[in-house]
């Protein structure tokens, strides 16, 4: 699998990184299985995040044997700096690292969000000089997102950014002009970039779910390739995480093996192929 800079960390990325939501109600057989695959895929930089159901809990006894070759990146979505600190330390043990290479502000979606997450900036940046964490990151859903990214940038030394890129978004001209302006800036400070939803079809609507992600994803090995080749062919993007499903997993670590970038041709033509789908944002809450 490619590998790329990930900006300011230096860090060579797989163009894959595991989404470690793909274990939310695992078990440690299959967690184990699953876990193997993507590194056997070539993959060697982690997502996780104490939401992700028992994710932490499974990967733990996984990682040590493998710390030495996995950027290990965990998130907060807490705003009380002393909150902040204490979900860190608890991931920190269950995940049996001594400190994380990345360690992100999770889920902030739009200016509001931002505002009422500075103590947790400021805990999480206190972090780093600590060295509990390397590197300082920011992430969030949303069609509000990049601008309150772009925003976050302005404000903060951060050395990372993660947000939705997908054929689907590009094709809304205000989201696709928001999230080019993140990439101008994170580009011009050489912050690393990591997208989701690269394989997000829909919102599930009335029908039953299939999958285990909370919206619809495309299902084919084609569309998945699609999707995966547009996240990682648009300019400034480092890497996709991959979904949070185990089958749409497989076929995502399938496209980045065998990755090829889309030229801005073909980018607009997969753009325009999916238009008419529905956004997926904003998240259910129910």
């Amino acid at each position: 699998m490619q590998t790329r800079r990930l900006g300011r960390t230096e860090h060579a990325s797989s163009v894959a990184v595991f989404g470690a939501a793909a274990l939310w109600g695992s078990d440690p057989e299959n967690a184990e299985r699953v876990f193997r695959s993507a590194l056997d895929a070539g993959v060697n930089h982690l997502d996780v995040a104490p939401r992700y159901g028992r994710a932490q809990e499974l990967l733990g006894p996984l990682i040590p044997a493998v710390r030495d070759r996995l950027f290990v990146g965990c998130k907060t979505q807490r705003s009380n700096p002393d909150g902040v600190r204490a979900q860190m330390e608890e991931s920190l043990a269950l995940l049996r690292c001594d400190r994380f290479d990345l360690y992100q502000l999770h889920a902030v979606t739009d200016l509001a969000e931002l505002d009422a997450r500075a103590g947790a900036v400021e805990a999480i940046l206190r972090a780093r000089e600590e060295g509990l964490c390397r590197w300082v990151g920011i992430t969030g859903h949303n069609l509000t997102a990049p601008a309150a990214h772009a925003e976050a940038l302005r404000r903060y030394d951060l050395d990372t950014v993660m947000f939705p890129v997908n054929p689907r978004l590009w094709a809304d001209s205000d989201y696709r002009r928001d999230a080019e302006a993140l990439l101008e800036e994170a580009a011009g400070r050489d912050v690393g970039v990591m997208a989701i939803k690269a394989a997000a079809a829909r919102p599930w609507g009335d029908r039953t779910h299939t999958s285990d992600t909370w919206y619809e994803p495309f299902t084919t090995a084609q569309e998945i390739e699609r999707g995966v080749r547009f996240a990682l062919s648009v300019p400034g993007v480092h890497a996709f995480c991959t979904p949070g499903d185990t089958d749409v997993l497989a076929l995502a670590l399938g496209a980045a093996g065998s990755f090829t970038a889309m030229d801005t041709a073909e980018r607009a033509a997969a753009s325009e192929a999916v238009s008419a789908e529905t956004h997926i944002f904003p998240m259910p809450t129910g």
